[in-house]
Parts: C-alpha cells; sequence; structure tokens
C-alpha cells in the first residue's frame, strides 16, 4: 500500500475517480478532441502522449440513424411494457438516475464539438497526464483519481487488478496550486457527472467523475473551516462526538456554517481507498446549538453546494 498523503498541516479534502469526459450528444458519442484555441487538433503535439488515431465526428445521417433506431427500441419497450401491465404483471424499477440534463449548456462544445482540452502552446492545460485519457489508458488495468487539498490539485494513477481492489499504489502523475484555477464548473449535460477546471492562463479541460460533488464543492466556492475552539461547547461536544464515531484514522473534521446559520460537519478518511469511488466521507448538519439537524428539516442552504 502506497496511498498519497497530505503534507504536515495541509488539508485533505477529497478523493475521487476521474477520466477526461466522453462525448454523448449524437455525433460526438464516444468521441473526445484535444484542441488549441483555434479548434485545431493538439493531441500530436502533447509531450510523452502515445500515438492514438484522431476522432472523427459521425455524419448527421448516420447519427439520424442511430438515434432512429433507438427510438424504434424505446418504442419497443414501452410496448412490451404495457402488454405486460394489461397482463396483470408487477412492473417495477427505476428510469434513471436524477441527475444530468437534455439540454447543453455550452453546444458548441457539447454538440456541435467535444473538446476536453483547451490550450494554447505553453498552457496548463497541456501538462495533464495522458494516463487520464480513456482511449489511451485500459481502465481494467489502470485507475487515476484527483485529490483536492486546502492547497492543491493532483492527479494520481495506479495499476488496478480486479483479484486485488483493495491494492493502492499511488503514482503522482500531475499537480498544480490551488492559485493556479480559475474556475470550476460543473456539467450536468447527459450524464452529469462531468466538470470543466479553467485555469488562469485560460487553458481548460473537461474531466469526468462519478465522484463529480464530492471533488467539486471544495474548489467551486472559497471555504472558511471554522477552529473547533471556535465553536461553543455544545457545538464542539456534537463535532467530536461525530467524529469519534468513524474510526480513528479519519481525519480531523472541518466545519463549515452555512447562510442560514446550520453548521456542516465533514469527516474524511485518506487512508481508505477505494479504487471506484475514492475516499470514504461522512457529513451532518448541526444547528447554532449543536443539535444535528433531521434531513427532513434541512435549509435549502443545508445541502453541500
Amino acid at each position: 500500500m502506497d496511498i498519497w498523503l497530505t503534507d504536515p498541516g495541509e488539508k485533505f479534502l477529497a478523493r475521487g475517480p476521474v477520466t477526461f469526459a466522453t462525448g454523448a450528444a449524437m455525433r460526438v458519442k464516444g468521441k473526445r478532441w484535444f484542441r488549441d484555441t483555434e479548434r485545431n487538433d493538439i493531441q500530436g503535439e502533447l509531450p510523452g502522449w502515445p500515438e492514438r488515431p484522431v476522432d472523427t465526428q459521425h455524419s448527421v445521417s448516420g447519427s439520424l440513424a442511430r438515434k432512429a433506431g433507438k427510438g424504434a427500441v424505446l418504442g419497443l419497450g414501452v410496448a412490451v411494457m404495457a402488454a405486460l401491465s394489461a397482463a396483470g404483471g408487477n412492473i417495477s424499477g427505476n428510469s434513471g438516475p436524477d441527475f444530468g440534463s437534455d439540454t447543453p449548456d455550452d453546444p458548441a462544445n457539447e454538440v456541435e464539438d467535444f473538446p476536453v482540452m483547451w490550450a494554447a502552446p505553453g498552457t496548463l492545460a497541456r501538462t495533464l497526464p495522458w494516463q487520464l485519457d480513456p482511449g489511451r489508458s485500459d481502465h481494467k488495468r489502470y485507475r487515476t483519481h484527483a485529490i483536492v487539498t486546502d492547497r492543491r490539485l493532483v492527479i494520481v494513477g495506479f495499476p488496478f487488478s480486479k483479484k486485488d481492489e483493495s491494492r493502492i499504489e499511488d503514482e503522482v502523475l500531475w499537480k498544480v496550486p490551488r492559485s493556479a484555477i480559475e474556475a470550476v464548473e460543473r456539467r450536468n449535460f447527459k450524464s452529469g457527472n462531468d466538470v470543466r477546471i479553467v485555469f488562469t492562463d485560460g487553458s481548460w479541460c473537461r474531466l469526468r467523475s462519478l465522484s463529480q460533488h464530492r471533488l467539486t464543492w471544495p474548489l467551486i466556492a472559497p471555504r472558511d473551516y471554522i477552529p473547533l475552539e471556535s465553536l461553543t461547547s455544545a457545538q464542539r461536544a456534537s463535532v467530536e462526538a461525530f467524529a469519534a464515531a468513524r474510526h480513528p484514522d479519519v481525519e480531523p473534521p472541518l466545519v463549515m456554517r452555512n447562510a442560514c446559520g446550520c453548521y456542516r460537519v465533514l469527516v474524511v478518511d485518506q487512508l481508505t481507498v477505494d479504487a471506484d469511488f475514492g475516499t470514504t466521507e461522512w457529513d451532518m448538519t448541526m444547528d447554532a446549538n449543536g443539535v444535528e439537524v433531521e434531513p427532513v428539516a434541512y435549509h435549502p442552504e443545508d445541502f453541500a453546494s
């Protein structure tokens, strides 16, 4: 086991799986491009990257044919379900996740084209590691994770084996100080799992993660973490009891005050890493008196942003 750990005094905030994103709209489905600011493909200019053919867009006619075929399959499925229902069958299930959107945030870069790197020569996005590319790195044998701290964003990679999923041997592939990140935007078109990271030099990348929310909340807005000694005795007792109920290796609890006056308490374990989901975290919300707030009584501000 060789898990990447924070330096002394550095706050560990989140860790989760991450790769370059993949197009979902018909013309760009299953595709991704690495672009300069003139929309030229630059993957052949990226030092140390293994060669890979440049993706080509699906033709409009082919896209329409696939869409029509998909519609026919869905229509058949509806007809079958209706027949089963009429026959008295007990039909239950979930129609899909409650995230994602069919409306693109940025049609030029989500429907007409799908760049996952947008970078002029010499800019930061060009330094991202090729291991993030699903077209170059075998997900069945190698995984990449993003780690967020109060100081930096780090990309690590490690060999993966289904026979020994608990083995984590991190290799640092890339890192950047938080000061080099201009903005972080959740992109919810189709999958609802994408994030666009814009760097201060104007370059950007589009990544995908099942841990999108966990990785982005500490990056999207500045966070003021409240020292435990600044809490009231009742608040501090609640926070310490919550942390103690986890296990001894967790990080010191992070406490944030929400706009409504409640407090969010987050406890993270950076030593226990799951290849598919990243690290484990627990959170709770307490009111000004240190009493845990039940989810049914949450204010909108109590949900992690």
